[in-house]
Order: structure tokens, then sequence, then C-alpha cells
């Protein structure tokens, strides 16, 4: 079981590593492309806005739902009634979707206004942010069955399908930027298309795969259905989950459209770069541990669920420590090296990377809250996280009011990241009172192991910086070199200090 969870995950972090790259040619390409500006901004809405429902119905409380309850199918039932509730769920699903994307169609003006109200005293700001809504908006129905193919294929052991998807979105993207934008009086307009058309792809891509397990859907409506019912009874709190993290979002990117113009491309851009560790290594981790943790808990093998939770946690301490700190040093070589140019200045540089040293702060918060959430979905416990999301979102609101004068659009980065962290500590604290975890012995030795090789490497890096005129005067290669060259040292540094501290792989291998 160890060697082979070890194997899934370093698979789809292996992939998503792969899409992350290409994610970050399109964000590159964008930003070369067309900049920081008021086009940009009002595209990065145009896609937000799906992507918050794609959050909220598809990787978000339909996911979690959905999971646990065809784990217990496949566990203890025939596969004729595993068919029957892939079915039920592809009709479910599909109708809600259908009708959910159509009523966003007929309300995009007022989901602009309400995602993005400071647009409303820029008509054409505006105005281009509805049409481009209009054409990217059933990127959801796409996305979200895409989703939900997904999610059969990872309880089935095929993780690497899914893990690979999101590269057909961002090959479609890039190649509108580069092609096809010239050929739009709103050049922008072609990132719209590309969003509809990868939707589509992505979906289309899963299906051979469906068929070859026997469970290509054919949707049945049937909301009487045992297994849809269940579902319906864990994804409702999960949906209010979800709904108060993508309700922080959804302010952070109300407040900063009252900001100047970039500031909703600066908190995209430092996002994205901080999605990156976050996607490669916590999703992975989430998305790997999710079905095993449920097999776990519908054989009643608790023993191994505390195991398998333990060893996510050590995992997470192991990596997202010093990405965070990389993230934090390297800030403005990263951005000035992937991103600077005529249309993306030194002063775009500078503003992003407050955003991203302010979201890096909060990376291990991201983090956790991935794994440890998977230790109450698993359990088809929903209601738990829901209570301890709206105290993070009351502290996220709380904080964005006292942070954004002070520090404007990175004081929205930095409320975000203590409240994750809030709302990881409390997911911990849960799983404690609840007595379904109890971390396993050595874990003081095998942090003060991360702590010293993590100030090692922050130290080395820190020397090695420099200031971000040095970066600026270099070239195009010898920049690329360069932050090569750091990155490198960095994780040798760090992975030779927890070598002489005596850090073994073993430590962190699930027995």
């Amino acid at each position: 079981m160890s060697n082979k969870l070890l194997k899934s995950t370093a698979v789809v972090g292996g992939l998503t590593f792969i899409s992350r790259i290409l994610g970050f040619i399109r964000d590159v390409v964008i930003a070369h492309v067309f900049g920081a500006s008021a086009s940009t901004d009002a595209f990065f809405i145009a896609f937000k806005i799906p992507n918050f429902m794609r959050r909220l119905f598809a990787e978000g409380a339909f996911s979690q739902a959905f999971t646990p309850v065809l784990t217990e199918y496949k566990t203890k039932r025939s596969p004729t009634d595993v068919k029957h509730l892939v079915d039920h769920v592809a009709g479910s699903l599909g109708s809600i979707l259908l009708a959910v994307t159509m009523i966003g169609l007929l309300l995009a003006p007022i989901l602009v206004f309400i995602f993005a109200p400071g647009f409303f005293q820029d008509k054409v700001k505006y105005d281009l942010t509805v049409a481009m809504l209009q054409i990217t908006f059933p990127y959801l129905l796409f996305i979200a069955l895409t989703a939900f193919a997904g999610a059969v294929l990872n309880t089935y052991g095929r993780f690497a399908v899914p893990a690979l998807t999101p590269v057909l979105l961002n090959v479609c993207m890039i190649v509108a930027a580069v092609w096809f934008a010239p050929y739009f009086d709103q050049p922008v307009m072609a990132l719209a298309y590309a969003i509809f058309f990868g939707g589509i792809i992505q979906l289309v891509f899963q299906l051979p795969f469906l068929y070859r397990l026997h469970l290509l859907p054919r949707p049945r409506f049937n909301r009487h259905d045992e297994g849809i019912k269940q579902i319906y009874r864990l994804m409702i709190p999960a949906l209010f989950g979800v709904s108060v993290s993508q309700i922080n979002l959804l302010i952070d990117t109300l407040m900063a459209s009252f900001l100047v113009s970039g500031s909703v491309s600066w908190l995209y851009y430092s996002d994205r770069l901080m999605e990156f560790p976050l996607g490669i290594f916590g999703l992975a981790l989430a998305t790997v541990m999710l079905p095993d943790l449920s097999r776990s808990v519908a054989k009643n093998d608790m023993h191994t669920f505390n195991k398998t939770l333990d060893w996510a946690l050590r995992c997470v301490f192991l990596i997202a420590i010093p990405s965070m700190l990389g993230l934090i040093i390297l800030a403005e070589p990263i951005l000035t090296t992937l991103f600077h140019n005529e249309k993306f200045g030194t002063h775009e540089v500078m503003m992003t990377a407050r955003s991203l040293i302010a979201y890096a702060f909060g990376l291990v918060g991201f983090v956790l809250i991935k794994v440890l959430a998977s230790g109450f979905y698993s359990r088809q416990d929903t209601r738990t996280p829901v209570k301890i999301a709206v105290v993070a979102m009351l502290t996220n609101i709380i904080l964005n009011i006292a942070f954004i004068i002070p520090l404007a659009h990175a004081g929205l980065a930095l409320a975000t990241s203590l409240a994750a962290l809030l709302n990881a500590g409390l997911l911990y604290r849960g799983l404690r009172q609840e007595k379904v975890f109890q971390p396993e012995p050595g874990w003081r030795i095998f942090l003060g192991r991360i702590i010293f090789a993590n100030s090692v490497m922050a130290l080395l890096l820190w020397w090695g910086s420099g200031s971000l005129s040095d970066w600026l005067n270099r070239g195009t290669l010898e920049q690329i070199l360069h932050l090569s060259a750091w990155i490198i040292a960095g994780m040798l540094v760090y992975f030779a200090s927890l070598a002489i501290f005596g850090f073994r792989l073993r430590h962190v291998i699930l027995k």
C-alpha cells in the first residue's frame, strides 16, 4: 500500500508539474502579449467567475461528497451498482450544471457587477468583461463534467489521465494568444474562446478512459436513487464549506476592482505562482489521499487511516516550507525572469512581488487545508470543515478591511494567507479533538531537522538573490541561468542540510 501511495503521488505530482510548467508558459505568453492592463483585468474576471463556480460544483463540494460514496460502492457493492451510481450522478450533475450555465449566460452583466463592481465605473472595461463572460461561462459545464470523470478515474487508481488533462487548456490558451489574438478587434477575446474550446477538449479527452473501465456514463435522472441521496446529504454542507472559501476569493476580487488598474492582474500572476507548488504537491497529495483514506474508513481500518494522514503531514512540512521560503526570497527574481518586458515593466514586477510574498506566507496553510480536510471528507463528515471555514471567512473579511488601505492589493493576499493558516490550525485541532488522528512518534526531531535545513537554505538564497536592479540589468538567458542555478543550489543545500542533521528518506516512508 505504501509503495502504491507514493507512486501514485509521484505520478500525479509529475504530471501536474508538466501542466504547471505549461501554465507558466501560458502566463508568460499572456504577460508578454497583453501585459497587465484594463483588458487583462477584464479577462481574468471573465475567467475567474466560471472558475469560482467550477470550484463550487466540481473540485469542491461535489468531489468531496462523490469520491467517498463511490469508494464505498466500489468496496462493498457490485460493478452493476457502481455503474448505476455513475449513470445517475452524471444525469443529476449534468442537469444542474446545464441549468446553472443557462442562468449564468442570461445574468452575465449582473455577475460582473457582483464580482467586480469597481469595473462599473469604466464602461469599456465592464462591457468587455460581460462579452467575454458570455463566452467563458459554458466552461463551467464542460470542466465540471471533466472533474466528475476525473473523480471516477482517481477512485479506480487511474490518476495519470486527470492529472494530465489541464495541459490541454494551457495549450489552447497559448495557441490563442500567439496565433489567433491578432485577428480580433479586441485581441484578448481570443483567450475567452480558448477557455470555451479548452473545456470541451478536456471533457472529450477523458471519455475513452471511462469507456475502458466500462463506466462511460449513460446519464439517468433519478433524484430518489439511494446513492444520489447520500451524495446530496454530504454535498449540501460541503457546498456551504466550499462557498465560504470561494466567498473569500470573491471578496478579494471585489475589493481589488476598486484599486488601481492592474491590481486584479497583479493578484492573478502572484496567485498563479503560488499555485505551482500548491498544485504540484498539495493537490497531488490530496487527490491520492482521499480515495485511500475513504477505503480505510470503509474497511474500518483506522490504524492505516492514522498512519496515512501522519505521513501526508510530514510530507507537507518537508516540501511546503522550503517552497514558501523560496517564493518569498526569490519573488522579484522569479517575476523578472518570467514576466518582465515592455508591457510588464519594473513597476508591475514590484507590485506583483508584494502580493506573491504575502500569498507565499500562507503556502503551508493552503497545503495543510487540502490534506487535513481529507481526514473529514473521507469519513463523510462535511459539516465540521464548514464550521471552520466560516470562522476563516469572517477572519479574512476583517483582515481585508484592516489591510487594504495600508497595503493595497498585497493586504488582500496577506489576509487570505492568515485566514488559511487559521483554517488549517482549526482543522488539525478538530481531528485531534475527535480522536481520529494521533501524531506518530518522532515529530519533534523531524521538525527540528526541517527548521535547521530551511534556515541554512534561506541564508544562502538571501545572500545570493541580489537586488532587483541586478536582475533587471541581466539579459533574459542570463536571468534564466542565474535563477535556475540558485534554485538548484537551494534545493541541494536544503537536502544536504537535512542529511547532515540526520534525516533519512525512511523517516517519511509509509510503512
